[in-house]
């Protein structure tokens, strides 16, 4: 499986894995099953049933193609518009759990889903989609035409990343820091320092926890130690650091 590794606007980097062609290919079939059930119930109900066909017997050619292009729209659109408003999913994403976003860590736009979704004549309507499916084997990180274009890929949110895989800690809203002169760590410091700290209180390495409070002692430069333990002390400074670089 694909791992993408996305940088969030706070400078964090998390890792996704990206969607497979199995999971891409059963949504791309949901979202038609749904296409196509939408597409015979306009028919029964707006043709059949109110007898638009006879409406526009008398119409030119033109006018009765834009009779059936308003009708059908929805289809056409599709999966621009279910994009947009679901935050990257379709209906048939959404059962998969599976959805696009942006690989630069921005919130993808409405012109991002405008540009995957015009590749779409390219990448799925061309060769019945084999151009996609040759894109997404080949690349790096699963894109599609669409996707490279646009700076989006598809992960999965089965294993979603949470919030003890990164640098960020829960803060409440009254948190007050304790050690401002935590600024001085880098966020690869704090990554190594978290992964460090939960790995030895994990495994109740308390050499390592104290090792790890003496070099934050000394490389934050801490005149006093306000908390009874080291995992206290360690916890307090990754929460102070998470406090200052999120208000920066």
């Amino acid at each position: 499986m694909v791992e993408l590794q996305i940088r969030t606007t706070q400078n964090v980097n998390i890792n996704f894995n990206a969607a497979s062609v199995g999971e891409r290919m059963l949504a791309y079939g949901i979202d038609w099953i749904i296409k196509i059930a939408y597409v015979i119930v306009v028919y029964q109900l707006i043709f059949n049933l109110f007898k638009i066909n006879e409406l526009i017997e008398g119409m030119d050619n033109w006018s009765r193609i834009a009779v059936y292009v308003m009708f059908y729209l929805p289809v056409i659109v599709y999966t621009l518009i279910f994009e947009t408003l679901l935050d990257g999913q379709t209906p048939g994403k959404r059962i998969m759990k599976i959805k696009v976003v942006k690989i630069d860590g921005y919130q993808a736009s409405f012109a991002d889903f405008m540009i995957r979704w015009f590749f779409r004549i390219i990448d799925l309507n061309m060769m019945s989609g084999v151009v996609a499916l040759i894109a997404i084997i080949t690349s790096s990180k699963n894109q599609r035409l669409g996707d490279m274009t646009a700076g989006t890929s598809v992960i999965t949110l089965k294993n979603n990343v949470n919030i003890s895989h990164t640098i960020l800690e829960n803060l409440h809203n009254d948190y007050r820091p304790t050690y401002p002169n935590v600024i001085k760590l880098s966020d690869n410091d704090a990554r190594i320092i978290k992964d460090t700290f939960t790995t030895a209180k994990a495994s109740k390495d308390y050499q390592t926890l104290i090792k790890l409070r003496k070099k934050l002692v000394e490389v934050v430069d801490i005149k006093e130690i306000k908390q009874k333990t080291d995992i206290e002390f360690i916890d307090v400074i990754l929460k102070d650091y998470n406090y200052y670089t999120q208000s920066m």
